[in-house]
């Protein structure tokens, strides 16, 4: 709306985009207080590095999930800077993500496997799950040509080793 106001008010062409979950580099990796990912990074690495039997993840684990790899979100930033026209007024916003949504019992058992944790996976069904679904219809920014390049698990593997990486150097944010 405010880009809609800046161009009504002042001709000022501007255009919003809406990101879907983002995960990777830099991001805050509190095993309760943070995002999904990071917080199941944490966890998955500390019982690996502790050889645990089990880990405890929050609600169920069958809410779907769209996640974009920040790098992504980059790309989509300057794809848009140097692709999006200002005589497409219809265009207010763009959402941007990958299209595809997993469960996050899959994203759970991924994390877990690239961390070197192999024990038992127990979802705490007392803590909210949250909306069932969370996609992005992504059509409009597709039709101007840009797609994700990072598929979840490079991301993941990347992310998991920008974490490892940072934790072996004393500076994660926690």
């Amino acid at each position: 709306k405010l880009c809609e106001a800046l161009n009504l008010q002042y001709g000022f062409d501007a255009i919003s985009l809406m990101p879907t979950n983002l995960y990777g580099p830099g991001d805050y990796y509190h095993p309760e207080k943070s995002h999904v990912i990071p917080a199941l990074i944490s966890k998955f690495d500390e019982a690996a590095k502790n050889n645990l039997k089990k880990v405890v993840c929050w609600g169920t684990g069958s809410p779907y999930r769209e996640f974009l790899y920040v790098d992504d979100l980059a790309d989509a930033c300057k794809f848009v800077l140097e692709n999006w026209k200002p005589d497409k007024k219809e265009i207010k916003f763009l959402n941007v993500g990958t299209g595809n949504d997993m469960q996050i019992k899959n994203i759970a058992e991924i994390i877990s496997k690239k961390c070197g944790f192999y024990g038992e996976i127990e979802w705490d069904v007392s803590k909210p799950d949250g909306t069932p679904k969370k996609q992005l219809d992504i059509s409009k920014i597709m039709k101007l040509g840009w797609r994700p390049k990072t598929t979840i698990e490079e991301g993941l593997t990347l992310t998991i080793s920008n974490y490892k990486n940072l934790k072996n150097k004393n500076m994660l944010r926690k």
